[in-house]
């Protein structure tokens, strides 16, 4: 029975339909807002691509073929222009310092050893001296070494020591070339997200002067090739949820407008078939997996992720149960097309270390299932090397969890958002006239490289993960929720083991979705396309100012991420907090 608009009392009658409007209009006190209707379902599904208007292009004057064609040619061509700029950044003079920075004491060499050997060695004291004076050109011992880390951070950190020699450059060639690859990335997936290139090249921009993202393309370390990976995972996903979202519309019937509407028989029963992205997307993890640890949660947190996108896709299609209809249709193949693929990755990843001889003169344990695992109550269902590998991994978590050795840069993930405590380096103090030094510098000189974010785009970014919870929780808006998961999954973490021995850097793996969070509040800064003239310029500005600062901010800790030397007063001049010293 409806109520009427007589009725004296409605809330004896009052539809569960009703009881959740109810709730939503309470929210709309903090700015939600329930999705209108659409006339055809499958503008929701698969939303169309913002073109700029019609308005601005004659504004500057260019006939409508010719916008056509900018149009679609942006879509490569401003993500392309973006990527440039990034790599001649990051490519140039990439050889200096010309000196083993930090932990490319470890990296550099371990990937030189498992190139060539299969697994790591234990290196002479003075093995970086030796390296840097003879142009790469030393032994490799036999003695093999207990490393904390898997391999494929350090495969890719070799790929480049083989094509340009075991020196600075080679050793960092990799991780510059990921680095701006991932700009690349970036700006595809930013414009995928937002239905926006300016956006999506936007997002890419911002990471091309970020002044962390850098640093760490410009080091032979291994957060840098994981933020590579999680980045594509994450990349791959998002193709897999549009094309899932495609098949759904096409298989909706269209009414004689040639509208689709919501069906709930095509959207339960309707199976989205073979999905290379979600393939492409368990390799990926599986990558990273084997480059750090803290990839699983990140895998955990993306498959959550994929899954509830499907949940969307089939409610927004027309399903009454889409919970049920995607635990029948497409869970298990969701699982099965990562997990176990990210799995069978890792363990090849491993092929190496495995392959090497159980003799002792192998990787480090592996033989321990021969030698000190033999009388195992699995020995006679598992191959020694997987035993031998099985120790290996418990070895090495017990040390990750253990670590609480103090260091001068460790830092706590709560000063991480705000880029308290950043790490340096490299740092040396050249006197006036020496090793770049100006003759007129004074005092001396500070030549540091020092990873720190760019301050004011990690600062704005705080206010921009601030709006993409809000965005999402208020406004249910999918594109803050994947941001904020992206972020989530590579810091949260992190905060269960604050007595262990953490670095600033290791927040490089969520600078994307950094990234992506500021450019949609400068998107929203500018306003939706249907505002007014005024509120456009007024909000273009703000954005475009905001944007112009960034840059200039990473202009001007130039050389505090390229270790120029600089003056001593011109160095302090940029330690505008007392944690950066």
């Amino acid at each position: 029975m409806t109520s009427t608009a007589s009725s004296t009392d409605t809330r004896q009658e009052q539809s569960p339909l009703d009881e959740r409007q109810t709730w939503q209009q309470r929210l709309r006190r903090f700015g939600y807002r329930a999705p209108g209707p659409r006339a055809d379902v499958r503008d929701r599904l698969v939303p169309p691509y913002t073109e700029p208007s019609g308005r601005l292009w004659a504004t500057l004057g260019v006939a409508p073929p010719l916008a056509r064609r900018i149009t679609r040619w942006s879509a490569w061509g401003g993500p392309l222009l973006v990527t440039l700029l990034a790599g001649v950044l990051r490519f140039w003079n990439l050889g200096s310092p010309k000196a083993v920075i930090f932990d490319e004491t470890y990296y550099a060499k371990d990937a030189w050893a498992l190139v060539h050997r299969g697994f790591e060695v234990n290196w002479e004291k003075n093995a970086n001296s030796l390296i840097l004076n003879s142009g790469g050109d030393v032994p490799i011992p036999t003695d093999a070494a207990y490393v904390v880390h898997p391999p494929v951070g350090k495969y890719m950190i070799g790929l480049g020591e083989l094509m340009f020699g075991f020196d600075p450059f080679g050793w960092r060639f990799m991780t510059a070339l990921l680095g701006t690859l991932s700009v690349l990335m970036l700006c595809r997936i930013g414009r995928r997200l937002f239905r926006s290139t300016f956006l999506g090249c936007l997002a890419g921009a911002l990471m091309a002067v970020d002044g962390l993202h850098f640093v760490m393309s410009r080091t032979a370390l291994l957060d840098g090739v994981l933020m590579f990976f999680v980045l594509a995972a994450f990349g791959a996903l998002v193709v897999d949820r549009d094309r899932a979202r495609a098949k759904l519309a096409a298989a909706l019937p269209v009414d004689a407008g040639g509208r689709a509407r919501p069906d709930a028989e095509a959207a339960e029963k309707t199976r989205i078939g073979f999905r290379p992205w979600r393939l492409t997307a368990g390799l990926m993890l599986g990558l990273a997996i084997g480059t750090k640890w803290n990839a699983l949660y990140i895998m955990a947190a993306f498959c959550v992720l994929a899954v509830l996108w499907d949940v969307g896709a089939r409610r927004v299609a027309g399903a009454r149960r889409p919970r049920t209809a995607v635990l029948k249709r497409d869970l298990g193949w969701a699982f099965l097309s990562t997990v176990p693929v990210a799995v069978v990755t890792y363990f090849a990843s491993w092929t190496g270390w495995i392959l090497s001889p159980s003799d002792g003169t192998g990787g480090y344990y592996r033989d321990w299932a021969v030698r000190d695992g033999r009388d195992s109550d699995w020995s006679w269902l598992f191959p020694d090397w997987w035993r031998s590998l099985w120790h290996y991994e418990t070895q090495v978590y017990e040390f990750h969890v253990g670590l609480s050795s103090p260091h001068t840069y460790e830092s706590n993930p709560w000063s991480w958002i705000v880029a308290g405590r950043p790490v340096s380096y490299f740092y040396e103090s050249p006197a006036p006239g020496a090793d770049g030094c100006p003759v007129d510098a004074g005092e001396k000189c500070a030549q540091e490289v020092l990873a720190i974010g760019t301050p004011m785009l990690w600062w704005v970014g705080c206010f921009a993960l601030l709006y993409v919870l809000w965005r999402w929780f208020f406004r249910r808006d999918w594109r803050a929720g994947a941001i904020a998961c992206g972020i989530v999954a590579g810091y949260l973490p992190w905060f269960f083991y604050q007595e262990r021995t953490i670095f600033f850097f290791y927040a490089i793996v969520f600078v994307p979705f950094l990234c992506l969070a500021v450019a949609m509040l400068l998107g929203a800064l500018t306003g939706p396309p249907r505002s007014g003239d005024t509120r456009r310029v007024a909000g273009a500005t703000a954005a475009g100012v905001l944007t112009l600062l960034i840059a200039w901010n990473f202009i001007y800790f130039w050389p505090l991420h390229t270790g120029i030397p600089i003056p001593i007063d011109d160095w302090r001049s940029r330690m505008w907090l007392d944690t950066w010293v």
